[in-house]
């Protein structure tokens, strides 16, 4: 008959703790032959001894002393993640810790969460905004949106949408200056740039059209690494932008900027919520991933970005 390991390490592990295989098998509520025997086929099967017996006590052998702080770590494993499915299936609750980017946060994730509560109303959200790309370990985060390629290799990602960038300027500016038709003319426009609050980089402007992409560094006044103002800047006329797609929707609805070279938008960058890998489990993460993605996949502006054009002044 085939051993049943994981109980096997059990009755050790009890043993161990409790000194004698009586008491052990008392605690498990099971007979003692039954610990006996379970011990000395966990034995057989690892082929070293691991209990030193005789007629009035049990002692741990050198082999059974190594043994045993691993079937304590393996035994508590199984029982967390058991205890972590169990919870899946039960009502999400308790406090989450988010990070989402600035503008996200506002045009998208906010104006949703009446339905996110409303689905998951035991839930308590702690919402953090910014650009930057938090230690989620050290600083307690328990999941994070982040846009572009991931580096670190030790969290888990789930794909949840991608964002287009477009190309933009003010009504005033482009009275003052006008509009650009291929994205060479930006030579002779002035552009706001986007930095690196990390690095200091200014970024490149990047242009994709039926399979041809332009990569270029564009010279202008101003260069921002927050989301909030490079928006402001470009409202105010300080020159030619490129923002997200669903942030340009949402500009030009109210008349603040209009598309320009409505053919070439940016390659999509990914969107992703990366979480601990000890996080894997917990009912929170999941449901909030899951509530992201749905919000995502039916958000025109970001999934749709053939809408700016239909939007685009005539």
């Amino acid at each position: 008959m085939a051993i049943n390991k994981l109980q096997a390490m059990q009755v050790f592990v009890r043993i161990v703790e409790t000194g004698g295989v009586t008491r052990a098998a008392d605690s498990l509520q099971m007979p003692k032959a039954t610990a006996t025997s379970l011990v000395q086929q966990l034995e057989a099967s690892l082929g070293v001894k691991l209990l030193n017996r005789t007629t009035r006590k049990v002692s741990v052998t050198t082999d059974g002393a190594a043994y045993y702080p691993r079937c304590v770590a393996i035994l508590t494993e199984v029982r967390e993640t058991e205890e972590a499915l169990a919870q899946r299936h039960a009502a999400p609750q308790g406090r989450l810790r988010v990070e989402v980017p600035t503008l996200i946060a506002r045009l998208v994730i906010v104006p949703a969460l009446p339905v996110f509560f409303a689905r998951f109303p035991d839930i308590e959200l702690q919402l953090g905004c910014s650009e930057r790309r938090a230690d989620l370990i050290e600083e307690g985060i328990d999941c994070a949106l982040w846009s572009g390629e991931l580096e670190d290799s030790s969290l888990i990602a789930r794909r949840v949408g991608q964002l287009y960038f477009g190309t933009c300027a003010s009504p005033a500016y482009l009275a003052a200056h006008g509009e650009p038709h291929h994205p060479d003319e930006l030579k002779a426009h002035r552009c706001i740039n986007h930095f690196s609050p990390r690095t200091g980089r200014i970024f490149d402007w990047v242009f994709a059209k039926d399979g041809v992409r332009l990569q270029t560094t564009l010279r202008g006044p101003i260069a921002l690494d927050d989301e909030n103002s490079y928006l402001a800047a470009a409202e105010a006329g300080l020159g030619v932008a490129q923002i997200p797609a669903f942030v340009l929707k949402d500009a030009m609805e109210r008349g603040s900027l209009e598309l320009l070279l409505g053919d070439w938008f940016s390659e999509p960058a990914p969107l992703s919520v990366v979480y601990p890998e000890n996080r894997h489990l917990s009912n929170k993460i999941r449901v909030f991933v899951e509530w992201v993605a749905e919000t995502f996949s039916e958000h025109d502006g970001i999934q749709l970005r053939s809408s700016l054009r239909s939007a685009k002044r005539a």
